[in-house]
């Protein structure tokens, strides 16, 4: 620490550049700072820098952070070191890729087996371009080393052993889904609704409608509740129904979220979604490329094939069925759908439409006449949201109701509606599932991330990634949930370009081995492993293949 004290006096008021004599590792009393990158002017992108303690050192030990934890506890300390910042008023001169509701597996903290590192960002002050060699200290040899201190040789081990638990129950839980051959479990008491639709924190409304279930699983047994009880939905067909405003979308939303685990305090801790859930919604005008849509579209006017669909600017109804196919591809087994960003003409199709129009001149066979086949010659399940459309109710295993967020299970009064009820409309039948040619290889002349003499691979917030002169839209994939998950699907698909894309394997196997590679830590996808970026969040398999899916430039055979 005196030797970097001695460099920043002498170069005190020198050029912003001087700050590069920085650059190396740096011992301080109880940890190591290793300032790794300098920025090259106070208007660039912040300097990267890594704070290293040893584990000995912190009142920690291994069954903190075994590898069936280690997510959860290096979520915990990624947040510990947050509130030390915010604490400490350096929040915004020294920051670290905070996690929000959801436990993430990130690359803002990483333990091996002698120590933590805590990879930051950093802003070297300067006024102008003129380095502030007293600042400069200030925020290294004074504020970091209490950072360090409160943010981790401080650290609540009765909140960190909270939070390990609790993560430890929607692990058991989400194993339970598997074991009951079950899509989702949301539980009693559940704080579903949020803040704001700009928000993702709970409503704290006094009034705030908690989630009850009337028709209960058997309680179960865990760290932090005791016992649990609420509502389990089976694979199959799930039809959500009730009036307007009454919570549908609201927990559609919240089943949609349960693929990932929650902090305490969410409201959603026990809302636990199957890990391959897609959310599925029209898109227009989205690109498609080469994608098999004959079980839901067939005999275009132009009698075109749509065996190998492309389009740059596909309808609500096309979009759909192209989500839905890309979906199935890259291994969803559950699908999430709410008719009020649906296509209306690929839902249904009603019996005065099917007397209007004939059947040969409508290319479209709904999604109502093809959820059954899904299910049945493909294990895929559908969980819906209908809230006009009563013939869903002759396809469904299972009809839920919602009642101002009460659930009620009305499965046997809907058959009692369908048997007394008939329906006159007929059902469309077209190309099997059976016979769908999912499988497409990429084509390496996709990946090109060239712009002018450079390569350009940027994630731009949440929903954009830039990559070499396209604009990869990502906003109609809902289960994107943070903008670096974001960075880390744009830095996987340079990865898969440089070392898997070779025009003969699938999307899938790519998908395989970026799930393969990135299994015990995302640093695998970094050009500079086991030092930085700090800024990355693993993305499922499902939202690298959208991120692919919507590359205008992608290009794949059969």
């Amino acid at each position: 620490m005196n030797q970097l004290e001695t460099t920043i006096n002498r170069i005190d008021k020198k050029g912003y550049k001087a700050y590069k004599d920085l650059l190396g590792s740096h011992k301080y009393n109880n940890f190591t700072l290793h300032i790794d990158h300098v920025q090259a002017d106070p208007y660039a992108s912040p300097s990267r820098i890594r704070v290293r303690v040893p584990l000995n050192k912190l009142k920690v030990d291994e069954t903190h952070y075994c590898d069936e934890r280690y997510v959860a506890f290096t979520d915990c300390l990624a947040r510990s070191v947050d509130r030390a910042l915010k604490k400490n008023g350096v929040q915004k001169d020294v920051q670290i890729d905070c996690p929000s509701q959801q436990i993430l597996d990130r690359t803002a903290v990483t333990i091996d087996q002698t120590g933590v590192d805590v990879r930051l960002s950093l802003h070297l002050p300067a006024r102008g371009r003129t380095i502030l060699g007293n600042e400069a200290k200030k925020r290294l040899l004074k504020q970091l080393p209490q950072v360090v201190e409160d943010g981790l040789y401080k650290l609540d081990v009765t909140a960190l052993q909270t939070h390990l638990e609790l993560y430890d129950d929607q692990t058991y839980l989400r194993q339970f889904l598997r074991d009951e051959n079950a899509v989702a479990f949301i539980a009693n008491g559940s704080v579903l609704p949020r803040q704001s639709g700009v928000s993702d924190r709970p409503n704290a409304s006094d009034d705030v409608k908690r989630f009850k279930s009337r028709r209960v699983m058997k309680p179960l047994r865990f760290h932090i509740t005791g016992s649990l009880s609420g509502m389990l939905i089976k694979r199959g067909v799930t039809v959500i129904v009730g009036g307007g405003y009454h919570g549908k979308s609201t927990l559609l939303k919240a089943i949609e979220m349960g693929v990932y685990h929650h902090i305490k305090g969410d409201g959603r801790e026990f809302v636990i979604t199957d890990d391959l859930a897609s959310k599925i919604r029209a898109e227009d005008g989205r690109k498609v490329t080469n994608v098999d849509i004959r079980p839901f579209i067939n005999q275009l006017p132009n009698k075109n094939s749509t065996e190998h669909f492309s389009t740059d600017n596909a309808s609500g109804s096309t979009s759909q069925a192209t989500n839905i196919i890309e979906a199935m591809e890259a291994g969803a087994n559950t699908l999430l759908i709410d008719e009020d960003t649906s296509a209306t003409n690929f839902m249904i199709r009603d019996l005065r439409m099917q007397q209007l129009v004939a059947k040969e001149k409508e290319p479209i066979t709904p999604f109502i006449d093809r959820v059954r086949d899904l299910f049945k010659t493909n294990g895929i399940s559908t969980v819906v949201v209908v809230g006009g459309s009563g013939d869903y109710l002759e396809v469904a295993d299972n009809v839920i109701m919602l009642d101002e967020y009460e659930v009620k299970n009305v499965t046997e009064r809907a058959k009692e509606i369908v048997n007394n009820e008939q329906s006159e409309r007929k059902r469309t039948t077209a190309n099997t599932l059976g016979q769908m040619n999912a499988s497409r290889m990429i084509d390496s002349r996709s990946f090109d991330a060239r712009r002018g003499k450079r390569e350009k691979v940027q994630a731009k917030g949440l929903n954009t990634i830039i990559y070499g002169k396209e604009d990869i839209d990502l906003a109609s994939v809902e289960q994107l949930i943070d903008p670096s998950q974001t960075r880390a699907i744009a830095q996987t698909l340079q990865y898969l370009a440089t070392n898997y894309v070779n025009d003969q394997r699938t999307l899938s196997e790519l998908l395989d081995l970026y799930e393969k590679d990135t299994e015990n830590h995302l640093d695998a996808l970094s050009t500079y492993p086991g030092k930085h970026p700090g800024d990355f969040a693993k993305p499922r398999r499902l939202e690298v293949a959208a991120a692919i899916n919507r590359l205008r430039s992608l290009k794949v055979k059969r």
